[in-house]
């Protein structure tokens, strides 16, 4: 098979990486790409909502699947786009429709949809620009903490949560008033805030059937003790301790069944991998948000967890036969640490040399903001996440020692990393 995969981060290699692996594949593109992408496939230099020439490329290069990274194209219309043209439908595309997507592209949308079909997640009410004085009023009926939330995409920093009342007025007048992520934030959703422990689930669906795949928990937070402003993430840890069979059992007759039943009810087309974020209240799992693709960094945990060839899986979505397909997983745990830029996630410089990529750790080097510098072949600094490190071990305490032993031989000026992963869990 010919495969097209978009997107340029920690969550593309680690998927490239997986399906490099593949029998099935005979050519591999990437599109961007990054510094470490370029050594399972071949880069090409398209944007991820350039759709006229992802299409293009595609019939040039006689591709057989295209797999979706990011949420970005999937909330323009990607999978739409390609089955709406006549010489794109019969090209497989791995991610939701326009319509699925909106499960992560509309905050708003989500929790309707969870009301609809009886899915447990926080109380809530959503205001646009015009009814900054009722989110207000609003504000006032609930305790604090305050949970406010950007309904449309925000690079994964539209959450603010305020312990002040005052704070919250503040930010819900620069989110509503003044447009601070915006069209995302037209709307906030206000919701009441849920205190317990966190988690990531994913599942591989093709619409009807579906797959569970390793959970796992990532770290938002800049600072150790989840202190600091959110970031995309800055690490994370598979499996997850409390996620036991009588706990996840529980979040497949709550929340997993009901989504996709409810997806398939409401006719809506959904093929691809459906992230849950959860959040374990006295043994009872909620739904914070849905993602519509793998999240980052967990992907770099999950992804190497996953045993089964991940060409034959996203086959079995395309045609939909999962329902005859058998996954297995490592048993081992997982740890992944996100090695970021100097000033992130505020503003921080690009372009520094990265040195100590070639010295045959046993961990795994998960690119995320890095590219190759063409006069010297230098890999450099190209983002706010920079590499991600997974190590497997019999132990999460082993795992993580492994990873923090080569994230300190890793070499980039301003290089930043939390030292505190998945301590909590254990």
């Amino acid at each position: 098979m010919n495969i097209l995969l978009l997107g340029s981060g920690g969550r593309e290699h680690a998927i490239a990486w997986k399906l490099a692996q593949s029998a099935e594949i005979k050519k591999l593109f990437i599109a961007p790409g990054n510094a470490g992408t370029g050594h399972t496939g071949i880069n090409v230099p398209i944007d991820v909502n350039d759709f006229s020439n992802i299409k293009f490329f595609v019939l040039e290069n006689d591709i057989d699947m295209v797999i979706v990274g990011p949420e970005e194209p999937l909330v323009n219309g990607i999978a739409d786009y390609f089955m709406e043209d006549e010489l794109l439908r019969e090209i497989a595309v791995i991610g939701p429709s326009k319509s699925g997507a909106r499960l992560e592209g509309s905050k708003d949308f989500a929790k309707a949809f969870m009301q609809r079909h009886g899915i447990p997640t926080a109380a809530y009410r959503t205001f646009s620009t015009s009814e900054s004085a009722d989110a207000k009023e609003f504000l006032r009926s609930l305790k604090p903490p305050y949970v406010l939330k950007a309904d449309g995409l925000a690079a994964g920093k539209g959450v603010v949560i305020c312990v002040d009342i005052n704070d919250a007025d503040r930010e819900l007048t620069d989110m509503l008033d003044n447009a601070r992520f915006g069209k995302a934030s037209e709307k906030v959703v206000i919701e009441e805030f849920l205190s317990g422990i966190e988690l990531s689930v994913f599942i591989l669906t093709d619409g009807k059937s579906w797959l569970l795949l390793p959970e796992a928990k990532d770290y938002k937070r800049i600072g150790e003790g989840d202190t600091g402003p959110n970031t995309g993430g800055m690490g994370s840890v598979s499996p997850v301790p409390f996620a036991d069979a009588e706990f996840m059992e529980k979040v497949r007759i709550r929340i997993i069944e009901p989504t996709v039943q409810g997806l398939l009810s409401e006719n809506i087309d959904y093929k691809g991998f459906i992230f849950f974020g959860l959040i374990n209240v006295n043994e009872n799992p909620y739904v914070i948000e849905y993602n519509v693709r793998m999240g980052d960094p967990e992907t770099e945990s999950v992804i190497p967890r996953i045993r089964t060839d991940l060409v034959y899986l996203l086959k079995k979505v395309a045609d939909q036969s999962l329902h005859s397909a058998h996954i297995d997983f490592d048993e081992r745990c997982a740890a992944t640490v996100m090695l970021v830029s100097g000033g992130y996630p505020g503003s921080y410089p690009k372009g520094y040399v990265i040195g100590g990529l070639d010295k045959g750790y046993k961990s795994m080097l998960f690119h995320a903001g890095t590219q190759i510098d063409e006069k010297d072949e230098s890999v450099k600094t190209a983002g706010g996440r920079v590499i991600a490190v997974t190590s497997l071990a019999n132990t999460a305490i082993e795992a993580l020692q492994q990873s923090y032993e080569v994230a300190d031989m890793i070499e980039f000026q301003g290089k930043a990393f939390r030292k505190d992963l998945g301590y909590d869990l254990i």
